[in-house]
């Protein structure tokens, strides 16, 4: 099937957004293998006599639209479970209760298939930070969370340790240089990327005021936990990479899909809101029927804002690795805050929502970072059942940003800092080394999980300052 562009179907009468929406939904799953002229032909036909393709369950939701069928109801309302499905809790101990609490009512959701928590798992809004959903058909905007397809990004570089002291003046300028931090602004000169190019921009009526800022933002990172840094990473022997065990000097990056997947997050919430009723404390994890308009959209701009953050690390990496005269041995990549469409040890086929947590499944390599003063874990999946071929996506907070804020001074930090070998560009108390939970806990509670490729040490670090 070639690219049906929502001009194309504009030339054939279909005029309305959330139609055309639907129809290119509908024809990227179902009709792969129709010419674009044979499924132009086709909808031209829907077009002309929607009653002649109500039964066909292909084409009906197709004619149901431009028929204009009514809705029995504009929402839907749903109870709870009455029992919570299966759930797997790795280091327990560790999670506060509240998070506990969070996890086990999105398990009572009657869309629910199984659930796993992660052990740096904490309070967020919805689905818990570290939370793990596998839902029947469904997708929860509240369970992939506001910051789309966040991810981290490791550039192993065939350098040894010894560089980053060599080279620590121009290693800091390249940061200040080549990363931008926070909310507004972007870098000094205009990013390229292929993204940008994307026809969902277009074809998304509501993305296209969107695409202006996702160009001045693109190769920037956002506020809080987000960073870039240059660090050393210790290989192991034998690691999944093939590269030799030794000291390698590493960039590592941490950012998401800025202002672009916020605003997905925030319309695409607001529509399963309005459209799935729960009782008002379950209310955030509101689903979209993977089978409705909204459903098939929020799919589409969900995967373009994981695309995008992905552009923003090929961006910072690439930059930085030619400000300095480097190149990359190996590249790994992985992102949390997103939602994969994957089949279950029993063949079932789910939609496995994972808000804060690392995918994992059998050699699938992730980064675990700890905090600005303690290593971040280069890992192997296992493919554990119970996890839902997942682990943590890092130390987790041990404490609110408010907390962190008022329980260390600048000072105090400054001295962690200087104690652990690590130069910190930005950043704010608030993202303080104690502010986290213990790396070494957080890593043994998930043996089962992962295993461990390599130690990457943090040495020159670039955040936002508020």
């Amino acid at each position: 099937m070639g690219n049906l562009r929502t001009k194309d179907l504009s030339k054939i009468g279909y005029h309305n957004d959330q139609l055309r929406s639907l129809v290119i939904g509908i024809a990227s799953k179902n009709f792969k293998h129709h010419s674009k002229q044979q499924l132009l032909d086709l909808l031209v036909n829907i077009n002309n006599n929607p009653e002649a393709y109500l039964e066909d369950e292909l084409t009906c939701r197709i004619a149901e639209k431009i028929i204009g069928k009514p809705e029995e109801q504009a929402f839907k309302i749903y109870d709870l479970r009455t029992e919570p499905v299966f759930c797997k809790t790795y280091g327990g101990k560790g999670i506060e209760a509240s998070a506990k609490k969070q996890m086990e009512l999105a398990n009572l959701l009657p869309v629910s298939v199984q659930g796993a928590l992660m052990p740096d798992a904490h309070s967020g809004f919805g689905l818990p930070i570290g939370g793990v959903l596998a839902t029947d058909n469904a997708v929860i905007p509240y369970a992939v969370g506001m910051d789309i397809g966040c991810r981290m990004a490791l550039s192993i570089i065939d350098e040894s340790d010894a560089f980053i002291k060599r080279f620590d003046y121009q290693i800091k300028q390249a940061l200040k240089a080549y990363t931008h931090f926070g909310m507004e602004g972007g870098l000094d000169v205009r990013q390229e990327h292929e993204i940008l190019d994307s026809p969902v921009f277009n074809e998304v009526s509501f993305l296209k005021p969107l695409r202006g800022k996702a160009v001045r933002q693109l190769g920037t990172s956002g506020n809080g936990n987000h960073f870039v840094e240059f660090g050393e990473i210790e290989l192991l022997p034998g690691n999944q990479l093939g590269l030799p065990a030794k000291k390698y000097v590493a960039l590592l990056s941490h950012s998401g899909s800025r202002g672009l997947g916020s605003a997905i997050a925030r319309h695409y919430t607001q529509i399963a809101m309005n459209t799935c009723k729960l009782p008002r404390h379950a209310q955030q994890l509101a689903w979209l029927d993977m089978n409705s308009e909204a459903g098939q959209e929020y799919w589409l701009t969900m995967t373009l804002a994981g695309d995008y953050a992905k552009a923003c690390h090929d961006r910072i990496h690439a930059n930085l690795l030619k400000a300095l005269g480097l190149e990359a041995l190996h590249i790994v990549e992985n992102h949390h805050n997103f939602a994969w469409k994957e089949t279950l040890a029993n063949g079932k086929q789910v939609i496995v929502h994972r808000k804060g947590a690392t995918p994992a499944h059998k050699g699938e390599l992730g980064i675990i970072p700890g905090s600005m003063t303690t290593p971040a874990y280069l890992v192997s999946g296992k493919g554990a059942n119970h996890a839902l071929h997942s682990a943590s996506h890092g130390a987790g907070r041990a404490m609110s940003r408010q907390k962190a804020k008022d329980s260390m001074t600048v000072s105090a930090m400054k001295k962690l800092l200087s104690s652990a070998g690590v130069t910190l560009i930005g950043g704010t108390v608030e993202e303080n080394p104690l502010s986290y939970k213990d790396i070494e806990t957080v890593i043994a509670a998930q043996q089962e999980l992962v295993d461990i490729q390599g130690k990457f040490f943090p040495r020159i670090v670039r955040m936002n300052k508020e």
